[in-house]
């Protein structure tokens, strides 16, 4: 098993951004990044997990991941791959499409990395998993992830009225989707 000292696998990468797989040396960072108070309201959790759990949570993930891809995002600017995140698709295979997830820690925002690490997990949705269409859901005061998914290749497609909470206020969430006529590329898979 890798520590975060050994070079880690990175299955596609651009200059700046890297995913590979979720990895079990990781927890620490995985469950620090989702006990983030801005995360966390952006998750709808009012509760912090403990790391038992999230051990735990991820041990499972580790083990089903027959309709999932999850990844742990690298910032790859400095030199040495560095995590900052972790991207997931929750496939329906009968379908052919999938929810989109993202999460970064703090030290991975407000650089384009989110852009970057939604581009490749799109490429790997519609290139590798061969899926028709990727949705997700984001609060709609969220306007620079809103932005960010919108360069990867995302559009608006709706909107749940009153469907979440941030700060104690209800929100609407837009709902977005993704298909492969309209990934912007470069796709790294066709490379």
């Amino acid at each position: 098993m890798n520590t975060i000292s050994d070079k880690p696998v990175i299955w596609l990468q651009n200059d700046r951004c890297g995913l590979g797989p979720l990895r079990r040396d990781l927890v620490d960072l995985y469950w620090q990044w989702e006990n983030e108070p801005y995360v966390m309201t952006g998750n709808g959790r009012q509760t912090p997990e403990s790391l038992d759990e999230r051990t735990a949570g991820l041990d499972s993930q580790l083990r089903h991941s027959m309709n999932q891809a999850r990844f742990t995002v690298y910032d790859l600017a400095e030199g040495s791959p560095t995590p900052v995140g972790m991207t997931d698709l929750v496939i329906q295979h009968r379908w052919r499409n999938a929810e989109f997830f993202i999460l970064l820690g703090e030290s991975g925002r407000g650089r384009g990395l989110g852009t970057e690490a939604t581009r490749l997990t799109l490429d790997y949705a519609f290139n590798i998993t061969n899926l028709h269409s990727v949705f997700l859901k984001v609060l709609a005061l969220n306007g620079a992830g809103i932005r960010a998914y919108e360069k990867a290749g995302f559009r608006k497609v709706g909107e749940i009225r009153h469907s979440a909470y941030w700060h104690g206020q209800r929100v609407n969430e837009v709902i977005m989707d993704a298909i492969p006529e309209d990934f912007p590329g470069p796709s790294i898979v066709k490379k």
